[in-house]
């Protein structure tokens, strides 16, 4: 088995991502994507998870103790996800990461009846130790469902921004909304106040993505 070659520090910032073992789907219909959500809020927390089956329940209405690690942005794709975190706690992004992918994947296997592991290896982390790394997740993260429609949107390349912005802004799983402006009624994963202020305003956040998809344009 693979292990990290990373520590992780109270108080840093780190990418940290995971996809499905043999690149498989972890995410095969909406109520999966709604599970995970709630989990990144259960999880984050000094208590066990005890999701049950809170399926579609309002997230402040799920028990939770304090959290262990600030989500800055998260997204998630058919077979990866992605986080921006920063540890607060002592090992809080190892807990964290460990209770939210067990949880979950006890529960797929349940529902899909399967058995063995979900995720390939340990997850993976980057630790984002200059301003302007940290800066760029915003953009790399919150841009990755272009991914679904794009092809080759890594190369910024892009061959209709039109309707690519158009998907991005109803894309619901990831917190591109929050900082967008666009509103959901919950907002209680993110924890923008722990994380340097970048963007003032959902105008200022919505530029940041403008620039980088009027990079190229077929």
């Amino acid at each position: 088995m693979s292990t990290r070659k990373i520590e992780f520090a109270e108080g840093e910032y780190y990418h940290v991502y995971s996809r499905g073992v043999e690149r498989r789907k972890i995410f095969m219909d909406e109520d999966d994507y709604e599970r995970f959500t709630r989990l990144l809020y259960a999880a984050n927390s000094t208590m066990p998870v005890h999701l049950g089956r809170r399926q579609g329940v309002a997230l402040a209405d799920i028990p939770r103790g304090g959290p262990i690690v600030a989500i800055g942005a998260w997204c998630l794709m058919p077979n990866h996800f992605h986080l921006l975190l920063k540890e607060i706690k002592e090992n809080g992004i190892s807990e964290f990461l460990h209770k939210l992918l067990t949880a979950y994947s006890m529960y797929f296997n349940i529902k899909y009846q399967r058995k063995g592991s979900l995720f390939e290896g340990p997850f993976s982390a980057k630790h984002l130790d200059s301003d302007r790394y940290l800066k760029h997740q915003y953009a790399y993260i919150h841009l990755n469902p272009m991914g679904i429609i794009e092809s080759r949107w890594k190369e910024k390349i892009i061959k209709d921004a039109k309707k690519t912005k158009k998907f991005l802004d109803s894309y619901r799983y990831s917190s591109l909304q929050d900082y967008a402006g666009i509103e959901r009624g919950e907002d209680l994963i993110v924890m923008p106040e722990l994380f340097p202020k970048y963007f003032k305003s959902a105008p200022d956040f919505r530029k940041m993505l403008e620039e980088w998809l009027n990079f190229t344009l077929l």
